[in-house]
This record gives C-alpha cells, structure tokens and sequence, in this order.
C-alpha cells in the first residue's frame, strides 16, 4: 500500500473538516462580497430612500439564509478552532478591504522600498487573436512591479541566514519533483515565501520548514489540476509538522500577503520569451513552439540562481531575460523582452559562475514521468544536485556581493 495513503481516520477527518470550514469561510467571504457590490449598485440607481431602505433588507435578508445553508455543509469543529479560525479570517478580510480601499485612492501597496524600474517598454508580443497585446504587456509589467521582493528580508530574521533559504527551496525542489508539480508551482511557493518573510519580523529558523511547506501547498492548490493532499503535505516533513499546523500557517500567510497569489515568476517570463523567440510569424503564441530540451537547460540554470539569496536583487523578468541571454542571441533577447542590453548587463554578468557550475556538471536529461503527457514533461519541476552546484559557484558570487559581517562580528569602536 502507498505510505502517502496509509493515514488513520483521525487524519482524514481532520483533513475533511479544515477543507470544509476553509471552503464555507471562502463561501461565506464571497457572498459578503457580492453583497457589497450589489448594495453599491443599488445607492447609484435608486432614489427614493424608502426603496433603498427595503433593498437592503432584502439584501440582508438573502445574504442570512445564503449563510445560513452554507453552515449546513460545513462539519462540526471544535468551538475554540472555530474561533481562531474566525478571528483570522475576519482580520484578513479587513486587511484587504485596506488595501482595496487604498488601491481606490491612487496610493502604491509597495510604494515604500520597491525598486524596480517604473517605465514601460513598447510590448513585445505579438498580436493576439483574444485581446490587445498592449494591454496584456502593461498588465504583466504593472503585477511584476505591485509584488515586492526584496533580499533585505534578511535583516529582519537574524537567526536566519541565507544559506537557511537555499536548503530550504532545494528540498522544496526535491518535493516537487516527488509529486510531479509543475516548475510553476515551485517558483509560486519560492514568490509565497521570499513576500511573507518580507512581511514579518526575528523568524525562529525551526518555523522555516513549515513556512515552506505551506507555501508550497498553497501553491499547489493554484496551479494543478490535482494537487497532492494535506497529509501528503504533512508526510514529508517526517512528522515534524502536523495538517494542523499547516492550515494554521497557511492562513497566516494568505493574510501577510494580503490573499496576492498570482505573480508573473521568473519561471513564467522565461517560458514567455523563449516562446516568442521560437515562434514562427503565423504560431499561436499559446501553443509551445521551443524545443523541450533547450528549455530544460534553461530551467536548470534559473532554479541554481534561483537559489542564492542575491538573486532577489533583480526583477523576476529582468533574472529570465539574462538567463535567455547565456543560449541565444543578445538581439533576440533585446525583442522578446523589451529590455535593453544596459537593463541586464548587471544580472548577466552576475549569473555567470552559475552558467559555468551548470556546464562542469553536463546536460540535463529530460526525465520520462510516466503519469505525465509528453507534451507537458519539460514543465515538470525536476531536481539536481543543486547545492554542490551552489557551493561551487560561491566564492567568485561572493566576491561580486560582499555580505556584510553580523552585529557580533563587527570590530568595537570606541
């Protein structure tokens, strides 16, 4: 029998009853939402103040027996989880009202500390059958610069140091080649995990498994068809963290990132302009047209820089075009990406001990996941002996990022 699916009742009933009581909160959010925009419609289009009056009963009115027969599903939970779980919805809701409410009146969510580049290159997709290509460009240009990351989250965890990272999202490398995950789904949970660092403050470095595998699973739940169960979750962390204890970090960060979950990776932007780059004049930019095992190098290369702290220095878009850059030519790259030379200079030059790891340790094979379509394998997160390749690489990434010494190891001045 498989370990993944040899968990007692106990297990899946906890399983059942957090994704019941997840579900209803989802549901119960959801209709408070229509609700409000309902109400708004009505203030604009009635004007008599007793018909307005009436509506909102009825509104009020619909909105109990809506709630009330989602409480129906929902299966009994302990009265104190019921609580917490309540509390944390509750404080979240209000936190993206904030920043809905702030959005409304021109204010940046990452107006402070943000330092991507604001300007907006012409797009460079081609045209597209099912909207405007300038539109798509502007919006994917506009996500990448509203999600923050930044390598400073450091600074405010001192018990973690950036080594502590890369084991971490290389063992989130190994899970999601486990369970066949898509490379998307692990550059979600990378993006999940460097914003809610980023968002909290002095970390114990015993919670990083967790805030990782949470991530991860979140991730999961966004990106694939069948997503692997929480058990399955909890299983590999060797019992060391429990499905309790995920649904509880789980909203936690939802709330910290304010529910954004659908940033552009650099995983998603590498995929994008090697697209472009392959496509012949009359191709549909949605089918694939790149070679399978060109990208694979590719992908093997962005998940070693990936993994080194240094990294987040450099917008997810600007990380793949120089990727793009050490397999084709610069030109191509300049027009698939919209940025010019001088705009990825500075990564190119940093990612190159990383290219020269990657070629001491030969080609990457495309693996045969035999649950897997064909067509689909290239986009399976695979992993690799990635922290010798790290190791390797270190010392000349060094040299170009001096690490500042800690507080205990700066000389006394006086």
């Amino acid at each position: 029998m498989d370990p993944f699916y040899s968990r007692d009742c106990d297990a899946v009933n906890k399983v059942r009853r957090g994704r019941s009581y997840v579900g209803a909160s989802a549901n119960r959010s959801l209709i408070w939402t229509r609700n409000r925009e309902t109400e708004a419609a009505t203030n604009m289009t009635r004007r008599s103040g007793r018909l307005q009056k009436r509506s909102e009963n009825v509104l009020g009115q619909k909105g109990k027996v809506a709630k009330q027969s989602n409480r129906k599903k929902v299966q009994p939970l302990s009265k104190l989880q019921c609580e917490k779980n309540q509390l944390v919805l509750e404080s979240a809701a209000k936190s993206r009202l904030l920043v809905e409410a702030a959005s409304e009146k021109g204010v940046d969510r990452d107006e402070a500390g943000y330092e991507g580049d604001s300007s907006v290159q012409p797009s460079p997709l081609p045209h597209l059958g099912w909207g405007s290509s300038e539109d798509v460009w502007v919006k994917m240009i506009n996500r990448e610069q509203s999600y923050r990351h930044s390598k400073s989250f450091m600074r405010k965890h001192p018990r973690i140091q950036p080594r502590m990272r890369s084991i971490l999202l290389d063992w989130l490398i190994e899970v999601s080649e486990a369970y066949t995950l898509h490379r998307q789904t692990f550059y979600l949970a990378q993006d999940y995990f460097d914003r809610f660092m980023l968002t909290q403050d002095d970390i114990e470095k015993n919670m990083l498994q967790l805030i990782g595998i949470t991530c991860l699973f979140i991730a999961a739940k966004m990106e694939e068809a069948c997503p692997p169960k929480l058990s399955q979750m909890a299983y590999v962390t060797a019992g060391t963290y429990y499905e309790d204890e995920i649904l509880q970090m789980e909203l936690i960060i939802l709330k910290a990132l304010n529910w954004n979950l659908c940033p552009e990776t650099a995983v998603s932007w590498l995929k994008l302009y090697f697209q472009m780059a392959s496509m012949n004049t009359n191709s549909d930019l949605l089918e694939p047209q790149f070679p399978q095992d060109a990208y694979i190098q590719m992908t093997r290369l962005l998940d070693l820089c990936i993994l080194n702290i240094n990294s987040l220095d450099f917008q997810y878009r600007v990380l793949a075009a120089s990727v793009l850059s050490h397999f084709i030519q610069r030109e191509t790259v300049e027009q698939v990406s919209g940025l010019s030379k001088e705009a990825t200079q500075l990564c190119v030059n940093w990612m190159a001990p990383f290219v020269e790891s990657v070629g001491w340790s030969g080609r990457a094979k495309l693996r045969d996941f035999t649950t897997i379509k064909a067509e689909d394998k290239h986009n399976i997160q695979t992993h690799t002996d990635y922290m010798t390749m790290l190791d390797g690489s270190k010392n000349e990434v060094d040299d170009q990022f001096p690490t500042p010494p800690n507080s205990t190891e700066k000389p006394c001045t006086h």
